[in-house]
């Protein structure tokens, strides 16, 4: 056995994907169920901890709680009243709802069993491919197929989210990520975090972003969600999304988590678009035990945004991929 293997393990009935780093002691755990994380594990001193903070069970998996490493697709977060208009035509994704229920958020593949296009390993990578098709529905009369890469290397583990246009008409689309991460058993209050933006976006009390350039806050005007530098998280509560990221020279944008009593830290990285921190205070279980750092391609809302227009834009016949990962740290 190399460096790296595949497995399938099993969750009830559920085929899981494990792909095993033996030699720097990783190891992933990917459902069929969404596409999504069960388990992100590394072994710290002869034992294994968990950095993520996926769905428990079966039951779990299949009620979703808090989209734990939901992928999200053909949008990421919300659409206002679950309405936008796109190439002057008026779409619906939730005709007939009224009140709470036209809450939409966070795509359609959440409850989507995809198919496993590929599970292999080789001296350099354990990956799998995860395939499925978006089809056309109330609101969305548009056909996508998707596909989610993961890739776990020496340097962590690699998400990348393809989306390609099957009609013959422009769709907007675009992906994001929601992974929720723990660096160590003691609160989340004293865990410190950095993300390298700019300016953290204005929202309304629905988390909509406010129009046009009046949702770009820049951070010199909200220095209590001003993370450029590292500090301690505290009793903030976060549901914040951050814009205008600043890439490494390799081109990845890194938001950083590091928790100062264990030592142990991981750097959520991303090629290009926004990033969302949520505290977890509204979750049912685990409220504020683990933090989101949830990368995505555009803003929240976006099909309902001028300036995300061109980015969301996707052409009869072309594609587009977005890549973001998770590189670790350990003491």
């Amino acid at each position: 056995m190399g460096a790296f293997d595949v497995a399938i393990e099993w969750l009830d009935r559920q085929p899981i994907a494990v792909l095993n780093d033996a030699e720097r002691g990783r190891r992933v755990r990917i459902a069929r169920r969404g596409a999504c994380v069960l388990g992100l594990e590394v072994r710290l001193g002869g034992r294994w901890i968990d950095l993520a903070d996926g769905h428990r069970d079966a039951a779990e998996l299949a009620a979703r709680p808090g989209s734990r490493f939901a992928l999200l697709a053909p949008f990421a977060n919300r659409i206002a009243e679950a309405r936008y208009r796109f190439d002057g035509v008026d779409h619906d994704l939730a005709p007939g709802a009224t009140g709470s229920a036209r809450a939409c958020r966070h795509g359609f593949v959440r409850d989507v069993d995809f198919a496993v296009a590929e599970l292999a390993a080789d001296a350099v990578a354990a990956r799998v491919l995860l395939a499925t098709a978006i089809a056309p529905r109330p609101g969305y009369p548009f056909a996508l197929d998707l596909a989610v890469r993961y890739t776990l290397a020496a340097d962590g583990l690699t998400v990348e989210i393809h989306l390609r246009n099957l009609g013959t008409s422009a769709a907007p689309a675009f992906a994001g990520w929601h992974p929720y991460f723990r660096v160590g058993s003691g609160p989340l209050a004293a865990w410190e975090l950095a993300v390298p933006a700019d300016c953290v976006i204005a929202t309304d009390e629905a988390f909509i972003p406010l129009p046009g350039e009046t949702a770009y806050r820049p951070l010199a005007q909200a220095p209590e969600l001003d993370f450029r530098r590292p500090r301690a998280i505290g009793a903030l509560g976060l549901n914040h999304t951050y814009a205008g990221l600043h890439a490494d020279p390799d081109g990845r944008a890194r938001s950083r988590l590091r928790d100062p009593a264990s030592g142990v830290g991981l750097a959520v990285w991303q090629e290009g678009g926004v990033m969302l921190a949520y505290t977890g205070d509204t979750l049912d279980r685990g409220a504020r035990t683990s933090l989101a750092l949830e990368p995505m391609a555009s803003l929240p809302d976006a099909f309902n945004r001028p300036d995300c227009a061109q980015a969301i834009r996707l052409a009869p016949g072309a594609a587009r991929t977005f890549r973001c990962g998770v590189e670790i740290t350990l003491p």
